[in-house]
């Protein structure tokens, strides 16, 4: 008895590939052309930041600098003290990571894994204080900070981040709420504490959602302006925004951009770094890892 065999046809998928091949073409050059329009002011930066100061003032300017003026590097840490203020803002952002993953882990693991009487009351209650805006607690806190002689400190800097936040807490608590229920129900078996789940279990299962906490976390420290403006008074502790900032005070005739791109540059290597290692920890901390 013979058998037939199927074939496929070779038509139609021919004519799918070649069909589609046009639109891979345009979505290949539509992705190269927004990857060059977002580097662009990237490159424009670093351009600018080995520029001469003369060739600052020639208009039109240059795309790429005529003398490679490598001693902008140097001449910042001469002209803005810039070692102090890298410093502080690295003190003041390391501090505020840690107590922002802290607190708010601590919170929104309560929130996914308790089911209290007015637990959604006090959870939307929480999420409300998004709607309040900084300038209308501004006047408040600083009254509080004055009174408890904080003022020209870090403290006021650090210690609201010990606090929790709001978006934080939510993004953690959404987070939490998907882990699977068998894991801790094992741990209560072999006699653990809910503080040791959370430690042992729920947060290293965590890791993508800490990791996106952290970098949301130190970048609004590290690029906080108002806050300092408010609070700090001495120049050895001013944080690298308020350096920056003074660069175009009246103190200079004309602005020197070209150290205000150095230290543009030099601003964006911890956010560069941490992103980097976050975005490992991300890949590496897949839930269903734990799962297995």
């Amino acid at each position: 008895m013979s058998t037939v065999k199927a074939t496929r046809p070779l038509g139609p998928p021919s004519r799918l590939r070649r069909r589609f091949k046009p639109v891979k073409l345009v979505s290949f050059i539509t992705l190269l052309l927004t990857t060059f329009l977002m580097l662009l002011p990237l490159f424009f930066m670093v351009s600018t930041s080995l520029k001469s100061k003369r060739e600052m003032l020639k208009f039109p300017p240059t795309f790429l600098p005529e003398s490679w003026a490598w001693s902008n590097y140097t001449d910042i840490f001469e002209t803005l003290q810039f070692g102090t203020l890298y410093k502080n803002s690295l003190i003041i952002a390391g501090f505020s990571v840690f107590g922002t993953l802290l607190s708010s882990a601590l919170v929104a693991y309560g929130f996914a894994r308790y089911r209290g009487r007015g637990n959604n009351f006090w959870f939307i209650l929480l999420l409300s204080t998004m709607m309040l805006p900084y300038p209308a607690i501004m006047i408040p806190q600083f009254v509080l900070f004055s009174q408890i002689q904080w003022i020209d400190t870090f403290l006021p800097l650090i210690v609201p981040a010990f606090f929790g936040s709001a978006y934080n807490i939510f993004l953690l608590r959404q987070f939490f709420s998907t882990l699977p229920e068998e894991l801790f129900d094992a741990g209560r078996m072999d006699g653990c504490s809910e503080l040791r789940m959370w430690r042992t279990i729920a947060l290293p299962l965590s890791a993508p959602a800490l990791a996106t906490v952290a970098i949301f976390a130190f970048i609004y420290s590290w690029n906080d302006l108002l806050t300092p403006v408010l609070y700090l008074s001495s120049s050895d502790k001013f944080t690298l925004p308020v350096g920056m900032a003074s660069l175009t005070s009246s103190r200079f005739r004309i602005p020197p951009w070209h150290l205000l791109m150095v230290a543009s540059v030099l601003a964006m290597v911890p956010i560069v770094t941490l992103f980097a290692i976050a975005q490992k920890q991300f890949v590496e901390g897949i839930v269903l890892t734990g799962i297995k």
